[in-house]
């Protein structure tokens, strides 16, 4: 039987080179991840420009259709969440934000050797509600 659940491979980089990697993607200094990223498919989106993005579409289009809008708008305003989420990269695979198991397994390998270095940390994430966190009820409605 095929898990139900889907995977998001995320990255988590210094200060330094998370905005060089917001900024100039093809540096050479980004190359060896650059290279394991190409050979996966896969892509690398800042996941503070993700929360940019979703307040500017929830404010332009309304928030009723945006339940997250809120939370999110929050954390754009605090200086240190927004510092932590600039360091933060969520990996699409084929431009797919979630994936199966094989291919978050495959692309979280090859990373491995780049942490301690290059990557500071990575991180797993699936498509399990139980897993998920929970929206503070100040956010809530």
């Amino acid at each position: 039987m095929t898990e139900p659940w889907q995977y998001q491979i995320r990255l988590y980089l210094g200060d330094d080179l998370a905005a060089l990697a917001r900024e100039t993607p093809d540096s050479p200094a980004l190359r060896p991840l650059a290279e394991i990223l190409r050979r996966h498919d896969a892509a690398m989106l800042s996941q503070l420009d993700a929360f940019e993005a979703y307040v500017a579409e929830a404010e332009r289009e309304g928030p009723e259709g945006y339940p997250l809008h809120r939370w999110t708008r929050a954390t754009l305003e605090d200086p240190e969440r927004r510092r932590k989420h600039a360091r933060a990269f969520a990996l699409r695979i084929g431009g797919a934000e979630v994936y199966p198991r094989d291919r978050a397994d495959a692309l979280e390998a090859a990373l491995r050797p780049l942490v301690g270095g290059l990557i500071e940390r990575l991180s797993r994430h699936d498509t399990n509600p139980a897993g998920n966190l929970p929206v503070p009820e100040e956010y809530r409605g």
